[in-house]
C-alpha cells in the first residue's frame, strides 16, 4: 500500500488479497486501487464480473471507513456494477468517488478502467454507517 492512513494496513480482508488488490489513494472522499487480470478471469479467459464487484464495493466500502474512522464503518447494502467492456490481461484501476457522505448512508460511485484507460465496468455501493461493538456513538 503506498501512501495510506497506517490503520488500513490491518483492515485487509482475504478477499481482497485473493484478488491481488493494491490500494493506492484512501481518503473519505475518493479511493483507488488495482487488481491484475491473471488470476482473476471466468473460464474464457476474460476478467471475471465478480472480480470487478469486489474492486467496486472494496474500494467504496474502504472510503466509507475512511468517512467513519475511527468509530464507524460501513456495511454495504446495495452493489450495482455495469460491466461495459471485456479485459483479456493487464491490470485494472478502480476509482470511487463519493456521491453521498451521511451520518447513517454513504454512496459511492466507482468506474473501473483497463491500462489504456478505457472503461471496463462501472459500478456503485450504498453502505450502511454502523458503530463498531465497543466504541459508543461517534
Amino acid at each position: 500500500m503506498n501512501n495510506l492512513p497506517g490503520w488500513a494496513a490491518e483492515v485487509v480482508s482475504p478477499l481482497d488479497t485473493k484478488i491481488g488488490l493494491v490500494l493506492t489513494e484512501l481518503t473519505p472522499k475518493r479511493v483507488v486501487g488495482t487488481i491484475p487480470v491473471d488470476g482473476n478471469q471466468q473460464p474464457f479467459g476474460l476478467l471475471h464480473g465478480g472480480a470487478t464487484a469486489t474492486l467496486v464495493e472494496t474500494l467504496a466500502s474502504m472510503g466509507a471507513m475512511a468517512h467513519g474512522y475511527p468509530r464507524r464503518v460501513g456495511v454495504g447494502v446495495d452493489l450495482n456494477v455495469t460491466h461495459l467492456r471485456a479485459v483479456k490481461g493487464g491490470t485494472v484501476t478502480g476509482t470511487a468517488v463519493a456521491v453521498h457522505l451521511g451520518v447513517s448512508v454513504v454512496t459511492y460511485q466507482v468506474d473501473v478502467r483497463d491500462e489504456e484507460g478505457r472503461q471496463t465496468a462501472t459500478g456503485r455501493l450504498t453502505c450502511h454507517m454502523i458503530t463498531l461493538p465497543g466504541m459508543g456513538e461517534a
